[in-house]
């Protein structure tokens, strides 16, 4: 685990540059690198339920619950750990940090694009692979979606 917990503030501008350097750092081991186009307009529509981790004043996770709808569905938006705080639990931390909003907003039903690379973290938490898609985020780089039933 890590030393202290991360604290977690909603996404704003201002933390942009932190998050597009998370990517780089995740980048090509577990996104594509032609997804940072989508990531980046990802950010840029502000996006509500998206939040910043931070160890001290330092960014070092990403992750958003996103598109929660009334009939109690969700998805999991852009998972991001820094490199230099793998290991540490933090990815634990924000699984967590998302559950319980989650269960704050009513959610049932989380939706999770995963990688055949982060798709077993998310199985630990219960999440069921629905479809698998090879090379469906760029080459070498296949898509699992996963259903997430709370």
């Amino acid at each position: 685990m890590t030393k202290s917990e991360p604290t977690f503030s909603p996404f704003s501008p201002k933390y942009k540059k932190a998050c597009l350097a998370l990517f780089d750092q995740n980048c090509p081991r577990y996104f594509s690198p032609n997804e940072k186009a989508d990531y980046k307009m990802f950010l840029s529509g502000k996006p509500a339920g998206y939040s910043v981790g931070f160890l001290g004043k330092e960014v070092v996770a990403a992750c958003g619950l996103t598109s929660i709808t009334e009939l109690g569905q969700a998805r999991l938006s852009w998972i991001l750990v820094s490199n230099h705080h793998k290991g540490q639990g933090l990815g634990h931390t924000m699984m967590t940090h998302m559950l319980e909003q989650a269960k704050q907003n009513r959610v049932q039903r989380i939706d999770i694009a995963a990688s055949h690379l982060s798709a077993d973290f998310f199985a630990k938490f219960g999440a069921k692979e629905i479809l698998r898609t090879e090379n469906g985020w760029g080459p070498e780089m296949h898509r699992v979606d996963m259903l997430l039933q709370l």
